[in-house]
C-alpha cells in the first residue's frame, strides 16, 4: 500500500431511490462500518443518494478529490435503464472510456446462456482497466478501479462478500497503532469549550459527547485519539487538571460504555 495507512479515508456511496422513499431499508452501511472498525480503519463519510447521474458524478468527484480516499459504492450495476453506476464511474475515473470486459462477459454468458442477450451482457460493459469482484450468488461480478474504488450490487447478499474480498485483499488491517483515553465530566459541553480550544487537532482527535447521568444531570464524555501516546496523555492530563481546578467532578472513563 503506497499511501500512509494512518491517512486512508474510507467512503461509502449507497445508491437507491427505493432507500430514500422507504420501499427498502439499507443494510450496507452497518455491515461496512462494522468491518472497517474491526480492521482499524476510518469511515470518513457515507452518502445515501437517489439514482441521479449528476448527483452520482458529483459525489464520486468529491471522493476522487481526496487523494487518500478508498470508496465502496453500492447499487446501480445491473442491466435496467436506471442502473447508471458503470457509466458514471467511467466518466469520473476513466474519462468515459468503457469496454466489454472479456472475463465478466464469459461469466455472464456461462451463468445465463442464451438469456445473457440482449440485456444482461451489458453488465460486462465496464470502465477501462476494471478488475472484478466475485459474486457468490449469481456470478455477475462487481468491479473496481485503481485498487481503491469498489463497485458492488445493491443486494447485501452479493455485496457483503465483495466487501470482504476487497478488504481482505487490499486493506486487511490497519497496522498503525492508535491510542485513546476517555473521561466523563459532570458538566455540559459549554463548560469545556475553553479547554477544548487548547487541543491541537494536528496532534490528537477530540470528540465530545453529551450525556445524562444520575437523576438527569448533564455530563460530557471526552475522548482523545492519536497515533502518539505521548500526545494523548498530555491532553488528557490537561483536561483532568482543568476539571480539578474548576471543581468539576469527573470519572476517568467513558460512562457510555456502562450502558
Amino acid at each position: 500500500m503506497k499511501k500512509s495507512e494512518d491517512l486512508i479515508n474510507f467512503y461509502s456511496v449507497i445508491i437507491g431511490t427505493e432507500l430514500l422513499n422507504g420501499r427498502r431499508k439499507d443494510a450496507h452501511f452497518a455491515f461496512l462500518n462494522k468491518e472497517l472498525l474491526k480492521r482499524g480503519w476510518r469511515h470518513k463519510a457515507s452518502f445515501v443518494i437517489e439514482d441521479d447521474p449528476k448527483l452520482m458524478e458529483n459525489i464520486y468527484n468529491l471522493i476522487k478529490a481526496d487523494e487518500n480516499s478508498v470508496m465502496f459504492s453500492f447499487g446501480g450495476i445491473g442491466s435496467t435503464p436506471d442502473d447508471l453506476t458503470r457509466e458514471v464511474a467511467a466518466k469520473v475515473f476513466r474519462n468515459g472510456e468503457m469496454y466489454f470486459h472479456e472475463e465478466a462477459k464469459a461469466l455472464i454468458e456461462k451463468q445465463f446462456k442464451e438469456e445473457a442477450y440482449p440485456h444482461r451482457i451489458n453488465m460486462s460493459y465496464l470502465p477501462k482497466d476494471s478488475k472484478l469482484l466475485d459474486n457468490i450468488v449469481n456470478n455477475v461480478p462487481g468491479f473496481y478501479l485503481d485498487d481503491r474504488f469498489f463497485f458492488t450490487p445493491g443486494f447485501p447478499s452479493m455485496s457483503q462478500a465483495m466487501i470482504l474480498q476487497a478488504l481482505d485483499t487490499y486493506y486487511s488491517k490497519n497496522s498503525v497503532v492508535k491510542y485513546r483515553l476517555s473521561l466523563t465530566a459532570a458538566c455540559g459541553e459549554s463548560d469545556l469549550i475553553d479547554i477544548m480550544k487548547q487541543v491541537n487537532s494536528d496532534e490528537v482527535e477530540l470528540s465530545s459527547l453529551p450525556r445524562f447521568i444520575d437523576n438527569h444531570k448533564r455530563a460530557t464524555v471526552i475522548s482523545l485519539d492519536s497515533t502518539s501516546k505521548k500526545a494523548v496523555e498530555k491532553y488528557y492530563d490537561l483536561f483532568v487538571q482543568y476539571l480539578k481546578t474548576n471543581k468539576i467532578d469527573c470519572f476517568l472513563e467513558d460512562i457510555a460504555k456502562r450502558d
